[in-house]
C-alpha cells in the first residue's frame, strides 16, 4: 500500500515516514499543496493543513473533487469547525496532533477496511431510483433533480444513497455513522448534521431530508421508489 504524506515540517514527516515503512508500508513524502496534487498512485493521502503554497483546506477539495482517494487530515488544528470543515470537504477521518503511531496505523486501517467494503457491497437498491423529481443513479453516483445534475461529494452521496434505499424509513444517527462514515467513528457527530443540511442545499429542498427529534433522519417519500435496471 502506497501512502502519500503530506508535511512541510522534517520534523514531523522523517520520523513518520521511517514509522509507517516500519509497519510495511511504502510512502512518498511532499511537502506543500501543489505536490500533493501533482502526485500520482497513492492508495491513502496524509494531509496536514499547515502548507507553506495553499491551505489544507483547498488541497483536501481539490484531491476530493478529482480522485475517491482515502484521506486522512493530520493536523495541530483540533477546534470542532476545523474538523467539520476538514471532513465536510471530503475527508475520510481527522487525526489532531501530536499522536501516537499506533493510532495513526488504526485510523489507516479502518479508512481502507472501509473503502474497500464500499467497493464490493452491492447496494440495497440498484440502478436508477427516482422518488419525486429526485433520481439516484448508483452505478454511476449520478444524482439529479428535476433533470437537473447536482453535484455532490462521496460522503454526500453516501449518505443520500443509504437514506433512499428505505424512503420514509428512519435511519438512526448511529446507524448512518457506522455505514457512512465507520462503525469506530473518533470524529464529531456534528459532521452528520453538515452533511445534511448541505444536502438539503444542493438538493434545493430543506424538507427533502427530515430530521426525526432523538432518532436520526429520513428521506421525504413523495412518490413510491421506482428502481430501474
Amino acid at each position: 500500500m502506497r501512502i502519500l504524506l503530506v508535511e512541510d515540517d522534517d520534523g514531523i514527516a522523517l520520523p513518520l515516514v521511517k514509522g509507517l515503512e516500519r509497519e510495511g508500508y511504502e510512502v512518498d513524502r511532499v511537502a506543500n499543496g501543489a505536490g500533493a496534487l501533482a502526485h500520482e498512485g497513492a492508495d491513502l493521502v496524509l494531509l496536514d493543513l499547515r502548507l507553506p503554497d495553499l491551505d489544507g483546506f483547498e488541497v483536501c477539495r481539490r484531491l476530493r473533487s478529482a480522485s475517491t482517494v482515502p484521506i486522512i487530515v493530520v493536523s495541530a488544528r483540533g477546534e470542532e469547525a476545523d474538523r467539520v470543515i476538514g471532513l465536510e470537504l471530503g475527508a475520510d477521518d481527522y487525526l489532531v496532533k501530536p499522536f501516537g503511531l499506533r493510532e495513526l496505523v488504526a485510523r489507516i486501517r479502518a479508512v481502507t477496511r472501509r473503502a474497500a467494503s464500499a467497493a464490493v457491497d452491492a447496494p440495497a437498491v440498484e440502478g436508477s431510483q427516482r422518488l419525486g423529481e429526485l433520481e439516484i443513479d448508483r452505478r454511476t453516483h449520478k444524482v439529479l433533480v428535476g433533470g437537473e445534475p447536482v453535484d455532490l461529494t462521496p460522503k454526500e452521496f453516501a449518505l443520500l444513497a443509504l437514506l433512499a434505499e428505505d424512503a420514509g424509513a428512519v435511519r438512526t444517527r448511529g446507524e448512518i455513522l457506522d455505514q457512512v462514515w465507520d462503525p469506530h467513528w473518533y470524529g464529531p457527530t456534528k459532521t452528520l448534521d453538515v452533511h445534511v443540511a448541505s444536502l438539503r442545499k444542493k438538493l434545493g429542498d430543506p424538507g427533502i431530508i427530515e430530521t426525526v427529534r432523538g432518532v436520526g433522519f429520513r428521506v421525504r417519500d413523495d412518490s413510491e421508489a421506482s428502481p430501474r435496471p
